[in-house]
């Protein structure tokens, strides 16, 4: 083979590897997922007293759904989460919240989070959870 022969051979291979790596790349980019973009936050003081009133605020924000409802959940020790409050429906890119008055009944550790809800309708019936925040943890004594 001659020197000219190699080097147009080695060009095209060249041009083939690089083409099918530009073709794995645009396969496996359109392959990938969404991800839709937000956050949740709640906060709540962390000691009260027996009979004290405390406030828990939960808010969040979510582009999956055309409507957000921001909702609150309690637990204390080992039971399941409890819906207590819930916010009004909000347009997406809107920031959703519900602010709640919580008066301490008991001793005890209750802990709290938030949830955003999407909805199809600012009074939609089937909410879709969206995300959950971390929990905040109010001592009781």
């Amino acid at each position: 083979m001659t020197r000219t022969k190699k080097t147009a051979i080695r060009a095209r291979s060249g041009r083939l590897v690089a083409l099918g790596a530009l073709g794995l790349a645009t396969v496996t980019l359109a392959a990938t997922p969404a991800f839709a973009k937000g956050s949740v936050d709640i906060s709540a003081q962390r000691t009260a007293h027996v009979g004290e009133t405390y406030r828990v605020t939960g808010h969040g924000i979510d582009d999956a759904a055309p409507y957000l409802r921001a909702c609150l959940e309690n637990r204390s020790s080992a039971e399941t989460w409890q819906q207590i409050s819930c916010g009004s429906g909000v347009t997406a890119g809107a920031e959703a919240q519900d602010v709640t008055q919580i008066k301490a009944a008991h001793t005890g550790i209750v802990e709290y989070r938030a949830v955003v809800y999407g909805l199809t309708s600012p009074t939609g019936r089937h909410p879709v959870r969206e995300r959950t925040s971390d929990t905040a943890t109010v001592s009781v004594r």
